[in-house]
């Protein structure tokens, strides 16, 4: 979600550049609000658009490991806890929550402050809008087919402003408006939707002065902008009298129209586009084909992946001696043994982190490590839901003793392992331990069984050790 977040701000923060440089002083002003709307959307669709045709993989600097090796999981350790609420949030969450609840809140005060006005107005109905007369008051804006004057604005020349008003109205563009306040409900935290809802104010502005400066002496209609009248600061209405705004609205109805030949400024779009869907399009993963690795693999070949280390690595389950756990050194199966072993290590060091428990965090976490030509642990990398869970195992794994290094083909090798460690917080009390470690038991099978097809080897389930068959 933050991943889709920051490359929609970024595609936001483009299109905006684009837009100032080379639009905004133009006079398209119906091709300029076609543009805002439009790229607006576009940023917040083109982050999940992945074409095929524009596929690439890029290295992924998570694993450093042949990705193959991550599927070779020897051991599995699924942990309970007693019961923590589904319902808590952690502190973003609610920040995120809050903020959206926030803005609402605001959205809906400023709909009733529209209303209050309305309701305590002169209220006169016309075929194509509204009037309503407020008192005292030089206020002149519209919203949606409502168009509210103070009754000081009746008193001059008020026909411009309701011509004004009624492009507003004929259109549509509090519709636009109003999605803008939407986006910064859901986007509060985002500068740039305040940003765009900025832009395509000041465009509706230039578009109702440019209508009707048709039918209106320029210099007359000039001079009215130029008076100084009573402003209602609500961020989704259209406003005839803004003074940030009067002074950009003269200029540009001095402006000379645009040449058409300008239009093409538009295509700088295509290239812009072209580039983020090729982004969104990358894939993160490694450039090896796994399938092609394993088989290299079974073969007794070996990997130079110099990212991992410098020497031979020869996976856990295809080594000619694994490494040997200190206290195994005379058992008969010492592979079996260094997984037993792991095993108990795990389950001594294990600790749930508070933090975890207290926002509800559960998950898997794949951890790989190697076992250098020293017998040193070395090079831990993991994959999990959440970083608690992924700190905490790594602190467990870091604490595994120095090994006897592993041999193939009659030379010390490294020798990387892969264990998933399931983190799961119990729905019962520690009482429940037996029949919660049952349903850990037939829960785990499932994912065993899975893995057993290819390895058949020897898998904790629940709290025990079992035989994969």
């Amino acid at each position: 979600m933050i991943q889709y977040i920051l490359e929609s701000v970024a595609f936001q923060l483009l299109f905006l550049i684009i837009y100032d440089l080379f639009l905004k002083r133009e006079t398209f002003f119906q091709w300029n609000r076609v543009y805002l709307l439009g790229t607006f959307v576009l940023s917040l669709v083109l982050p999940w658009i992945k074409i095929e045709a524009l596929k690439t993989t890029v290295s992924n600097e998570f694993a450093p490991y042949p990705e193959y090796l991550w599927g070779l999981n020897m051991a599995s350790e699924v942990a309970l806890t007693k019961e923590t609420s589904y319902f808590d949030l952690s502190w973003y969450e609610m920040t995120f929550y809050g903020g959206m609840v926030l803005s609402a809140v605001f959205f809906c005060i400023k709909l009733i402050q529209i209303q209050r006005l309305k309701r305590n107005g002169e209220v006169c109905y016309f075929n194509r809008f509204t009037r309503v007369v407020v008192a005292k008051s030089n206020i002149a804006f519209s919203f949606f087919k409502t168009i509210f004057l103070g009754d000081e604005v009746l008193k001059k020349e008020h026909e411009s402003i309701l011509e004004h008003e009624l492009v507003h109205i004929q259109q549509r563009h509090s519709l636009d408006l109003l999605f803008y306040e939407l986006m910064r409900i859901a986007f509060w935290f985002n500068p740039l939707v305040y940003v765009y809802q900025s832009r395509i104010s000041e465009l509706h502005e230039f578009i109702a002065d440019a209508k009707v400066s048709k039918a209106h002496k320029k210099e007359q209609y000039q001079n009215l902008l130029a008076e100084v009248f009573q402003t209602h600061h609500i961020s989704f209405i259209n406003q005839f009298f803004k003074s940030s705004l009067i002074k950009k609205r003269i200029v540009m109805l001095q402006k000379s129209k645009s040449k058409k030949v300008w239009q093409l400024k538009y295509l700088l779009l295509l290239p812009l586009i072209a580039g983020m869907l090729f982004y969104t399009s990358c894939e993160g993963n490694n450039s090896k084909d796994p399938e092609n690795e394993l088989e290299s693999t079974k073969s007794k070949g070996t990997t130079n992946d110099s990212s991992l280390e410098e020497g031979l690595v020869v996976p856990f389950a295809y080594v000619d001696e694994v490494p040997v756990f200190p206290g195994c050194e005379n058992a008969a199966d010492k592979r079996a043994c260094f997984q037993e072993k792991i095993q108990e290590h795990i389950r001594k060091h294990f600790n749930y982190p508070d933090e975890a428990q207290e926002k509800g965090v559960q998950g898997r976490v794949t951890v790989m490590f190697t076992m250098d030509e020293e017998g040193n642990i070395s090079n831990i990398r993991k994959r999990g839901p959440h970083r608690l869970l992924e700190d905490e195992t790594e602190r467990i794994i870091a604490k595994l003793p120095k090994m006897i290094p592993g041999i193939d083909n009659g030379k010390t090798v490294s020798v990387p392992f892969s264990i998933p460690i399931t983190f799961k917080i119990d729905d019962g009390s520690l009482n429940n331990k037996g029949a919660n470690v049952k349903e850990a038991e037939k829960a785990s099978n499932l994912e065993v069984d899975k893995e057993a097809q290819v390895l058949d080897e020897v898998f904790i389930i629940g709290y025990g050790p079992a035989k994969v068959k």
